[in-house]
């Protein structure tokens, strides 16, 4: 029988609702893999071990009562450490808010704790989820970066230490980390998932979502905290339904376009053969895969989405900055200085820039159902000064439409590499829909971290990865 550690999140949740295993066996199990990997991955920013076991004491009693608070009743999950939870710390992974105790649930946290969820703990986020590192590393190759800035989420599912937990994305944040770390990484519609109680980058660029180790768990995570919130006025009133249900849909017919341009000129070799692979499985599923040319508005994403990004960032953060600047890491601290100085008008051409990209990749979707393109330019870089280059995900950022990565094999070192899917605004069942068909044919659908060194690399290899 697998340890409880090792089951993926919808697993978890079937296994504790059938009785079949207790809540606090999982958790108990995940502290005792925690404890045994965490101090070479550091993953975590803080944990609860104590309240998360009292917590699942609790849940399994409610169920030995017929009381199920949902679809994901006793299962633990990780927050990253900017979303905010009620009396206990949320550091940002910076030195200006530590020590900083919210004075309440974001919603995101309030939702899963609503459907029955435990907040294991708070993983590791780059200083205000930007560019300055934490310490966590790659579980594949504890010398590599584990992408960022949800480095610690997407490390701790990747490594078996919790099924399921949420990042952020801005630039590249959820699908670069999950895509280096061999895991499945969505990143919803802009405003599908509230941004209540999360510490901000960019107010329209930031995208709260899950991470996990399938299609259907992300399925469900996104389920349980999207829909409309009166205490964010750009969450979106527009119900979402049928995702986990999608996932069980075949995708014969689909329409999937491959980009012209921009994606593959920016691979690695190793990349671009797995992208092609990628591609023919997608075909095998029954989709139909044909070339599509790229708006010419598409090249403008990268420098506008920097204005606004490094503008809104500055204008959050410009108050701690005039008093407390030594405070700041390197990087974010050059951000909010370029930031600072750049023109009002510069900001407002970068917003006319983004509806114009917005309408012009709308109409590409008048031809095609879905984008797949590589979901970063080759597998995660060697060296913890750095997370990685989040171009390929960033224009579906700037944009807005929803985006998710899943595995696409392993690089001749043995490191995870990912296809990225985009879809439409609001369409994440049929995103889901052909994730999960993609993922019922790939060889490498339980990519997991090998053992340490090359036998363990040799291993995955003769495993079909």
């Amino acid at each position: 029988m697998r340890e409880p550690w090792d089951l993926s999140l919808h697993e978890a949740a079937e296994a504790i609702a059938s009785r079949q295993l207790s809540s606090r066996d999982l958790v108990r199990s995940l502290l005792d893999r925690i404890d045994k990997l965490e101090p070479q991955i550091q993953a975590w920013a803080r944990l609860r071990p104590e309240e998360a076991l009292a917590e699942a004491e609790e849940l399994d009693r409610r169920l030995a009562r017929g009381e199920s608070l949902g679809p994901l009743h006793g299962v633990p999950v990780g927050v990253k450490d900017i979303y905010y939870t009620a009396g206990w710390e949320t550091s940002a992974g910076s030195r200006i808010l530590a020590g900083f105790l919210p004075p309440f649930d974001a919603t995101v946290v309030s939702r899963l704790k609503a459907k029955g969820a435990i907040i294991l703990g708070k993983t590791v986020t780059t200083e205000f989820a930007t560019f300055d590192p934490g310490p966590t590393r790659n579980p594949w190759n504890l010398d590599h970066t584990p992408g960022g800035s949800s480095s610690g989420s997407a490390a701790a599912v990747a490594a078996r230490m919790c099924p399921g937990a949420f990042g952020t994305q801005t630039a590249g944040s959820i699908l670069r980390p999950a895509a280096f770390c061999g895991i499945v990484g969505l990143k919803p519609t802009y405003g599908r998932i509230s941004r209540h109680g999360v510490v901000p980058v960019s107010w329209t660029l930031d995208h709260p979502g899950p991470m996990a180790r399938t299609v259907r768990d992300v399925a469900i995570l996104l389920e349980a905290t999207a829909g409309p919130d009166g205490h964010d006025t750009t969450c979106l009133a527009e119900p979402l339904e049928g995702c986990v249900a999608a996932c069980d849909q075949p995708a014969s017919g689909l329409r999937v376009g491959v980009p012209d341009r921009f994606f593959l000129d920016r691979s690695s070799p190793e990349m671009a053969s797995a992208y092609r692979r990628a591609l023919s499985l997608l075909a095998e599923t029954g989709m139909e895969v044909r070339e599509i040319r790229l708006p010419p508005e598409f090249d403008d994403c990268p420098e506008a989405h920097r204005t606004i990004m490094y503008a809104e960032a500055a204008a959050f953060h410009e108050r701690w900055f005039r008093a407390r600047a030594e405070e700041y890491g390197p990087k974010i601290r050059a951000m909010i200085e370029e930031g600072l100085e750049i023109p009002a008008v510069s900001y407002l051409r970068a917003r006319e820039i983004r509806t114009a990209c917005t309408q012009a990749m709308q109409g590409l979707f008048g031809e095609i159902d879905l984008l797949a393109t590589p979901a970063t330019p080759g597998p995660a870089p060697k060296g913890l000064s750095s997370t990685g280059d989040p171009i390929f995900n960033l224009p579906f950022s700037f944009v807005g439409f929803p985006a998710i990565t899943v595995p696409a094999g392993l690089s001749p070192e043995g490191l995870p590499l990912g296809i990225q899917l985009v879809a439409r605004p609001l369409d994440e069942p049929t995103l889901l829909r052909a994730a999960a068909a993609y993922e019922r044919v790939a060889p490498w659908r339980d990519l997991r971290p090998p053992r340490r060194g090359p036998e363990g690399v040799k291993r995955a290899r003769e495993d079909g990865f």
